[in-house]
């Protein structure tokens, strides 16, 4: 029974590598027309690596509850599952990153071409997932709050672009996933919001007190409202609200 809860963990991890190997499967495709310009497309096989992301957390999700349910909670199971976390939400949100700054890249003349080393930036998601974790495991008081955002919703956000790109309807929204800035961007804030000892909110409630609660409750229903409205837009945009409201309500958190 107590080594229940770990096989749900390396489930998480297994996961995590089935994702890197639909990502890494399907590299860009270059298509010519008979005028001669060049068409770029992100395979859609990569959507497979969001599906197995996903699943990854609803695992890392289980494995925590399992094991509170067995009481096989363990120091074994905690370094275990970060370093499953490492690969489900850090390495591979960083390989579709790396897919998605490639695209980017090669819509520009010669882009395929494109030095390694302005690729190389979207590894430091991973290695800012990897410190956070870490950082977590030594940290006796992130029980209720944490201190930076969780590495699973930034791979959780990361995991929803090849979806949103594959199903939005807005234009706009395309381009800004192929845009090497706001991807560059998303590297920076993502990983110093990780890294970061911002007080941020546990969907771990802490009491009946509906005041007590109220951060919780404004992203839950936020987020079924966008969940509603935008589908897979929505996942980023609840990642937006997750950090302003644990921003607005931290003297709440602390």
């Amino acid at each position: 029974m107590k080594q229940i809860p770990n096989l749900f963990t390396l489930l998480n991890l297994i996961f995590g590598c089935f994702a890197i190997v639909y990502i890494l499967q399907n590299g860009i495709v270059l298509q010519y027309t008979a005028e001669g310009s060049q068409v770029i497309e992100m395979p859609e096989k990569i959507v497979w690596a969001s599906v197995f992301i996903g699943l990854a957390a609803v695992v890392d999700f289980l494995d925590g509850f399992i094991a509170r349910l067995f009481k096989a909670t363990s120091e074994m199971g905690k370094q275990l599952d970060s370093l499953a976390d490492v690969v489900s939400f850090g390495v591979a949100p960083s390989m579709i990153l790396f897919q998605l700054l490639r695209l980017s890249y090669a819509s520009s003349e010669d882009g395929m071409n494109t030095s390694v080393l302005l690729l190389a930036p979207v590894f430091v998601l991973a290695a800012c997932a990897a410190y956070r974790l870490a950082k977590f495991n030594l940290d006796q008081t992130q029980q209720t709050t944490f201190k930076g955002v969780p590495t699973p919703a930034v791979g959780l956000v990361v995991a929803s672009l090849p979806l949103i790109y594959w199903y939005t309807e807005y234009t706009f929204v395309y381009d800004l996933i192929l845009n090497k800035w706001v991807i560059y961007g998303f590297i920076l804030f993502s990983g110093y919001m990780m890294v970061s000892n911002f007080p941020m909110m546990s969907l771990k409630l802490k009491s009946k007190k509906l005041n007590e609660n109220l951060p919780q409750i404004l992203l839950i229903v936020a987020g079924l409202l966008l969940a509603l409205f935008f589908h897979w837009l929505a996942i980023p945009l609840i990642f937006i609200i997750y950090i302003i409201l644990s921003l607005v309500f931290k003297n709440q958190l602390k």
